[in-house]
């Protein structure tokens, strides 16, 4: 990444990677921890490449000293975790707290702060407890005011050394993903409804713990707040149509407009969801009107409810309208929104089948999240190139990869003035990559996941972050008088 303009960055430019409890800590029964609903998905078998699970992953649990040592190698100025909301409170409420839990963060939290890493800490990234799945989930009402608690119990432990959260991360996923199309915990097949149940319960719960956070903890431990929204960039499959045009409209509705427009613009769904999800329900035959829920003017709006916007991307897509599709007669999210996104045949595809590498559409989307919805700060809070098959040590694509998106980056921020303060690579450690296993690798460290020591070896990627990292670290310090 030698030819990278790192002086546009800004001084205090966060350089961070990220990782997720389940994917990377293991000791899924160890010291009192709870199972989640991706322990219960996992063993469950048939669900997960080759019936893998997060049974031990990296062993991050009893390996945490090997992932400071990376973090340290790298030179990040931030990092990015999540808590492992059963390891917490085993039951997922606070009438039972695991003190072996609180005592495993506070040590990861402290060692980072002494290290001079800004923790960067993440409330839910796709763990619900078993026990609260057990009682509904995300489908129940009731999921937002325990959410609540859980969030204001770690604002209580661990808030006056963190004082960057992020309650959700992809709420688009847990509900499409979870509760319409079954393929991640908790598996969930109920086409056109409790995707959106699950993603208004979630938004809900969002909503209610910044509210708790913004009158109870802000004062003293002056923190922010957010929630990490997935989101492709799309543009027309054929400029010249006009029904493909609205249709991409559509797809970044439903995709990044469905959270972020709650949010961020109006306290309430788009109004492209909403008359579409009605128009729909009605034609269909819907004896409960509308599928998507309103929001109750009895609790705290979601209106306003971020302190930051925390993005992550992966990839984009050329976007078709569906609207005469065999969809069109079924109760489907896919039929309500009336696109599909595909992968233009000129773009790489890196691993992963969906994952087309496609650096310009970050740059399009963050200028699109300025002009849309918010001037707020944009942490880009995951964003990642995987591999799979042999490992490559000497990830010369990957390598490629991230100085194309650091420029595109620096781009936003020179040239649309889009005010991006952090950019957190997907991610530290190749980890369990949910469905996918451990068949595709996202690391910036790579994990020998055949020895049980799981050594971690840092990639050529690695380096090279690493290298970017110091190069603005030296190059925006304070000249000295």
């Amino acid at each position: 990444m030698s030819g990278l303009d790192v002086t546009v960055f800004p001084h205090d430019f966060a350089w961070g990677a990220a990782t997720a409890a389940y994917q990377i800590e293991g000791g899924w029964n160890m010291d009192g921890r709870g199972p989640s609903i991706w322990d219960t998905f996992c063993h469950a078998k048939g669900g997960v490449f080759e019936d893998h699970t997060g049974d031990v992953a990296c062993n991050s649990y009893q390996l945490w000293e090997e992932d400071l040592k990376c973090i340290q190698q790298l030179g990040l100025t931030h990092y990015r975790l999540s808590l492992s909301w059963s390891r917490l409170l085993p039951d997922g409420t606070t009438n039972h707290v695991n003190p072996k839990g609180v005592a495993y963060y506070n040590k990861v939290i402290d060692d980072l702060i002494a290290c001079g890493v800004t923790p960067m800490i993440t409330l839910y990234h796709m763990d619900l407890p078993q026990a609260l799945q057990d009682l509904s989930g995300w489908s129940s009402t009731e999921i937002a005011d325990i959410f609540e608690s859980y969030a204001r119990f770690c604002f209580k432990s661990f808030g006056d050394r963190v004082k960057l959260w992020i309650t959700l991360n992809e709420p688009y996923v847990c509900a499409k993903l979870g509760h319409e199309d079954g393929t991640f915990a908790p598996g969930i097949k109920d086409p056109g409804i409790s995707v959106y149940l699950a993603g208004h319960n979630m938004l809900r719960a969002h909503a209610k713990a910044w509210h708790t956070y913004n009158t109870h903890f802000k004062p003293l431990q002056a923190g922010r707040v957010s929630l990490a929204l997935n989101s492709d960039w799309a543009e027309p499959s054929d400029p010249g149509s006009p029904k493909d045009a609205a249709a991409t409209e559509r797809y970044k509705d439903f995709t990044l407009g469905w959270f972020a427009c709650p949010v961020f613009c109006t306290g309430d769904y788009p109004e492209s969801m909403r008359a579409r999800i009605e128009s729909r329900s009605l034609g269909l035959g819907c004896k409960q009107g509308s599928r998507l829920p309103r929001f109750s003017k009895d609790e705290p709006s979601p209106l306003g409810t971020a302190d930051f916007f925390a993005l992550n991307y992966y990839t984009s897509r050329k976007v078709k309208d569906l609207n005469g599709g065999s969809k069109k007669s079924e109760l489907s999210f896919v039929g309500d929104q009336g696109a599909e996104g595909v992968v233009d045949p000129s773009w790489p595809i890196c691993g992963v089948h969906w994952l087309a590498v496609v650096p310009d559409g970050l740059r399009k989307l963050l200028k699109y999240i300025k002009d849309t919805y918010t001037s707020l700060p944009i942490y880009i809070t995951e964003n990642g190139f995987s591999q799979m098959g042999p490992v490559q040590i000497e990830d010369t694509d990957r390598c490629q990869f991230y100085q194309d998106t650091l420029q595109e980056v620096g781009k936003a921020i020179s040239q649309d003035r889009v005010n991006v303060k952090g950019y957190f690579a997907w991610s530290l450690l190749d980890n369990f990559e949910w469905n996918d296993g451990y068949s595709v690798r996202f690391g910036l460290f790579h994990v020998d996941f055949s020895a049980p020591e799981l050594k971690r070896t840092i990639y050529g990627s690695g380096r090279e972050y690493a290298a970017v990292i110091s190069k603005h670290r030296s190059q925006t310090k304070p000249k000295s008088i």
